[in-house]
């Protein structure tokens, strides 16, 4: 234990933290600290608030991130396929002191903790522990320094990249590779409408609803657990979801061969929009399983069918009406379940609803109108113009009657009645959901559970949206390649973070979302306290030390091992040299 000690010295005492240690079997006073003469050690008390300065950042993301980086060896995984192209091209992808695997990472980190745009990098990294991590100065990583190294990568080589760091997670992480989902979404962008060195921005239906803007579509398949991306490509705004599919379908078989995976024991779950003859041929070609999704519009007869013989299923603690058989569709015999989705049914009869509801007010002015002052026959026509209109915009033709009744003198009134037994019917067919599989031996509950699986590709995509973590916007890159390689460090980004957050769930009991998670990370901060009077010229002490957390937080922290991170400070490999 230490103690305080004083000495005398020429008539002044001293004192010091001592410690008794054993010496050669002999307790000895061992000097841990000189403090000087009491009226000194008072002053520097008194003082110590304004020799010091306090300042703290957000750590925990970038902390976890860059170790994560690190076992993945995503720096050196990137360099590598660079690398191959040096002897191309006299540019070295190396800006200060910065390899483009570094800057790639950097990038990605930056979107998964608070997106900006490259100009802005600096200003948020200098808020973070990442300068102090990496050990070096970050203020010349600006826009020009990711475009000169942006420029170093060729679009070709992203597929690689992916498929290597994909590999290692596999080999380093326990994956549950199970089913498969794939889905597509697009990025609207304000590149000019004259740009025409953009081949990829293109006007489509913006599912943003910003059909005014160019936009940018981005296709993705997912593993069922983890949400880890397995595969990723970007393409044309104005591509049909179902053509985009049908390109990828032989990609993602390449794909899975080079993880080894057993093309015939994994499942791809994709939307009716992806639905067509020629990509269910190119399916069974490939010999991929699918469970796909049918549009009930397009299958009257089997919805019609069903209806008649549905049967309640219970699949965990919910009850669902349920239909199974077999049907011949596009040439192929294939299982179809048809069954009844509360939660649409719900909203389709809603929408009809809200529909009708609008619709009663301009069909109560023209019947108020019409009762106090009968409109001639002119008058007539045009109002049942506009009425016509009116319910074939709202798509209630068969759900709203009106009629005219002449009073004389050609003189009309009108009054219109909302049909509430075809509604009574309608109801019987609303909310129907059909699936079809070529996984025939599946039990009913599993091919079900396989489709709603098709949720958790949604919410990558909600992710990539999400203005505070994990955003692809902003994005103001222009040139295609540059727009490619900015959606694969975002891809990059959104796979270290799923093996992170996968990380938590099985050794902190994680429980929330991938959002929370990463909002829980970014509140552990990094404490520096600055003493600029140390007794030397120029010369400053610092001490840092994590700063006090919630219990979740501590938990995280002991569990991806941030408790001590900032005191090993680890160098992460491929960050400032080529490896080989």
């Amino acid at each position: 234990m230490a103690t305080l000690q004083g000495r005398m010295s020429r008539g002044h005492q001293y004192w010091y933290i001592v410690e008794s240690r054993r010496v050669n079997g002999k307790p000895r006073p061992i000097v841990l600290a000189y403090l000087g003469k009491a009226d000194d050690l008072l002053v520097r008390l008194q003082g110590i608030a304004e020799n010091v300065k306090l300042k703290s950042y957000s750590h925990g993301a970038v902390a976890a991130l860059l170790q994560i980086a690190d076992e993945m060896d995503v720096c050196n995984i990137i360099n590598r396929q660079i690398q191959s192209e040096r002897q191309k091209s006299s540019a070295k992808p190396i800006r200060h002191n910065l390899t483009a695997g570094a800057t790639f990472l950097l990038g990605a980190i930056n979107r998964l903790c608070s997106p900006t745009s490259k100009r802005g990098f600096y200003d948020w990294a200098k808020t973070s522990s990442l300068e102090y991590l990496l050990r070096t100065n970050l203020s010349k990583v600006d826009s020009q320094h990711f475009w000169d190294l942006m420029d170093a990568l060729p679009v070709n080589h992203i597929e690689f990249i992916e498929q290597e760091l994909v590999k290692k997670a596999f080999e380093l992480y326990s994956i549950d590779k199970g089913s498969l989902f794939f889905d597509t979404t697009n990025f609207f962008t304000y590149i000019h409408t004259t740009n025409e060195r953009c081949a990829i921005a293109k006007r489509g239906r913006n599912k943003q609803k910003r059909n005014d803007l160019r936009q940018v579509g981005l296709a993705l398949v997912v593993t069922q657990k983890d949400m880890m991306p397995l595969f990723h490509l970007t393409y044309e705004g104005n591509r049909h979801d179902s053509k985009v599919f049908n390109s990828i379908i032989e990609k993602l078989k390449e794909r899975m061969m080079a993880l080894k995976m057993d093309i015939g024991s994994h499942t791809v779950v994709f939307d009716r929009g992806n639905n067509s003859r020629e990509n269910l041929d190119l399916l069974k070609e490939a010999g991929i399983h699918y469970v796909g999704a049918l549009t009930p519009y397009q299958h009257k007869a089997l919805t019609l069918e069903a209806i008649d013989h549905l049967a309640l299923l219970k699949i965990g603690d919910q009850m669902w009406q349920v239909y199974r058989t077999k049907e011949v569709i596009w040439d192929e015999e294939q299982t179809v379940i048809v069954f009844i989705s509360e939660n649409l049914k719900a909203g389709q009869l809603g929408w009809i609803y809200q529909q009708i509801e609008k619709a009663e007010k301009p069909l109560r002015d023209i019947k108020e109108k019409a009762a106090k002052k009968p409109l001639t026959s002119k008058e007539k026509e045009l109002a049942e113009d506009k009425v016509i209109v009116l319910l074939r915009e709202k798509k209630l033709n068969e759900l709203i009657s009106f009629s005219w009744h002449e009073v004389g003198n050609d003189h009309f009134v009108f009054s219109y009645t909302i049909e509430e037994e075809k509604i009574k019917n309608l109801e019987e067919t609303l909310g129907i959901r059909i699936i079809m599989t070529s996984r025939h031996e599946w039990e009913t509950a599993k091919i079900m559970e396989a489709y709603h699986g098709q949720s958790h590709i949604e919410h990558s995509f909600k992710n990539m949206k999400n203005p505070y973590h994990l955003g692809i916007r902003p994005q103001f890159h222009w040139t295609d390649q540059k727009i490619k390689v900015h959606f694969f460090i975002c891809v990059m980004g959104y796979l270290l973070a799923t093996l992170l957050w996968k990380k938590a769930k099985e050794k902190a009991g994680f429980a929330g979302t991938l959002d929370n998670f990463l909002d829980r990370l970014n509140n552990i901060r990094l404490g520096s306290m600055l003493e600029t009077d140390t007794g030397k010229r120029g010369a400053v002490k610092a001490i840092y030390k994590l700063e006090e957390m919630e219990s979740d937080e501590k938990i995280l922290a002991q569990a991806l091992n941030l408790e001590t991170y900032h005191t090993n400070r680890p160098k992460l490999s491929g960050v400032s040299v080529y490896t080989s």
